[in-house]
C-alpha cells in the first residue's frame, strides 16, 4: 500500500504551499543520492519528489484531497487529467448499447496522444544559483521521425485502413441473453486501436513514429533558485503519438555546497575571525562576498559571535533580482594561548590600570579569563 504523500513530506494536510516546498527543501538535502548512500534512499529520494510533484501543484493536490493516489495516476509519465465522465459513458456504452436490441454506434479509434513529461536533475554551483545565467544541457527523448513525419509509413507509402475494424479501432461482440442483446466493445486486436495498418515501415524508426534522439538545449536559470527548484521547459519532453503535442521538460535543480558561503532564504551567511586587539580597538577589513571583496567595518569592543550586516549582498529574490538580502557575517575572536613577555608586559599595565586582578598562574595563566572580562567590561 502505498504511503500518504503527506505523511512522506512530514506535514499536516493544512499546510500551505511554502511549508511544503521547506519540508521539501529539507528532505530532498538528505536524501539525494548524492549525498546519502545508505541502502534504500535512493527510493526515498524518489517518493519525496513524487510526493512534492502532488502536492505543490494546487490542482494535484486537490485531486489527491479528494480522490487519493488514484486521483493523480491517469497518465503514464505525464500528469494527465482523470476522465471520468468519459470513462463511465464507455462503460455504460459497453454493457448497455445492445439493450433490447439496440444497436449503438462503436467509438471512434484511438486519436493522437500528448507525449510524456520528462525529468532532469541538475546540479548548480553557489554562485550560480544566486546569480542564474544560461546553461546547457544534454537530454534524450523521443522526436519525430523527420523521415516519415511520424506516420512510420515507409516513404513514398501510407498507412492503410484496418480490415478488421474498418478504421474505428474497436471492435465489438454481440451477445444475446434472455435480457436482450449486449455489446461487448474492445481494441481492435489487429490495428491495436489506431484504426491503421502499416504494410511497409519507415526504415528509420521502424515504423513506431518516432526516434531516440540525444539533444543539447541550452536553458535559463533565474537568479535566486535554491534547492528543490523546479523549471519547465515547454515541449521538450517525448513526442506525441500520432501527431500529438509533445510533453514538457522538468528540470529539478541541487546546488552544491560552498566552503566559505551557506545561505538561509535570501541571506548569505560567512564567518570572519578577528584578534583580540582587533576586537578592542575597532578596525577595517576586506570581506569575500559573492560580489567580490568588500570593506567590513569591525566597531571598538566588538563581542565574540556579534553578527554585522552587510546590506543588499545577499540571494537576489526569486522572480524579482533587483530585490536582495543581506550577508550576515558571524565575528569570532582569536584568543592565544601564548604571548611575548612585550605583550605580557603591556598587558599587565592594561590589568593594572582596569582593576582587573589576575590568575594564581599570572597573566598568561588566566588571559583568556582577562580577555573575557575586558570584552564584558
Amino acid at each position: 500500500m502505498a504511503r500518504d504523500y503527506y505523511e512522506i513530506l512530514g506535514v499536516g494536510r493544512d499546510a500551505d504551499k511554502e511549508e511544503i516546498k521547506r519540508a521539501y527543501r529539507r528532505l530532498a538535502r538528505k536524501y539525494h543520492p548524492d549525498v546519502n548512500k545508505e541502502p534504500g534512499s535512493e527510493e526515498t529520494f524518489k517518493e519525496i519528489n513524487r510526493a512534492y510533484e502532488v502536492l505543490s501543484e494546487p490542482e494535484m493536490k486537490a485531486r489527491y484531497d479528494r480522490f487519493g493516489e488514484a486521483g493523480v495516476n491517469s497518465g503514464a509519465g505525464g500528469f494527465q487529467d482523470m476522465g471520468d465522465v468519459g470513462g463511465f459513458a464507455d462503460i455504460f456504452e459497453s454493457f448497455f448499447s445492445g439493450f433490447a436490441g439496440g444497436t449503438g454506434q462503436p467509438n471512434r479509434r484511438r486519436g493522437s496522444s500528448r507525449g510524456d513529461d520528462l525529468r532532469l536533475d541538475l546540479k548548480l554551483d553557489f554562485r550560480e544559483a544566486v546569480f542564474g545565467g544560461e546553461k546547457e544541457i544534454r537530454i534524450s527523448h523521443l522526436e519525430v521521425c523527420t523521415t516519415c513525419n511520424g506516420t512510420g509509413a515507409k516513404s513514398g507509402t501510407k498507412p492503410r485502413t484496418c480490415p478488421t475494424c474498418n478504421g474505428v479501432g474497436q471492435v465489438r461482440r454481440a451477445t444475446r441473453t434472455p435480457f436482450g442483446s449486449f455489446t461487448q466493445v474492445s481494441v481492435c486486436p489487429t490495428c491495436n486501436g489506431t484504426g491503421q495498418i502499416i504494410e511497409d515501415k519507415c526504415e528509420s524508426c521502424y515504423g513506431k513514429g518516432q526516434k531516440q534522439e540525444n539533444k543539447r538545449l541550452k536553458i535559463t536559470i533565474p537568479a535566486g533558485v535554491d534547492n528543490g527548484t523546479r523549471l519547465r521547459v515547454s515541449g521538450e519532453g517525448d513526442a506525441g503519438e500520432m501527431g500529438g503535442p509533445p510533453g514538457d521538460l522538468y528540470v529539478y535543480l541541487f546546488v552544491n555546497e560552498d566552503s566559505e558561503f551557506r545561505r538561509n532564504g535570501i541571506n548569505i551567511l560567512s564567518e570572519i575571525q578577528i584578534n583580540y586587539l582587533q576586537a578592542v580597538l575597532g578596525c577595517k577589513l576586506m570581506l569575500n562576498t559573492v560580489d567580490g571583496e568588500e570593506e567590513l567595518m569591525i566597531p571598538p569592543g566588538t563581542q565574540p559571535n556579534t553578527v554585522l550586516n552587510l546590506e543588499g549582498h545577499g540571494v537576489p529574490r526569486l522572480g524579482n533580482p533587483v530585490s536582495r538580502g543581506n550577508h550576515l557575517v558571524t565575528v569570532q575572536i582569536e584568543i592565544p594561548t601564548r604571548i611575548t613577555p612585550e605583550e605580557r608586559e603591556l598587558l599587565e599595565k592594561l590589568a593594572k590600570i582596569r582593576g582587573d586582578r589576575l590568575g594564581k598562574g599570572g597573566l598568561e595563566g588566566g588571559l583568556e579569563g582577562f580577555l573575557g572580562g575586558l570584552f564584558r567590561g
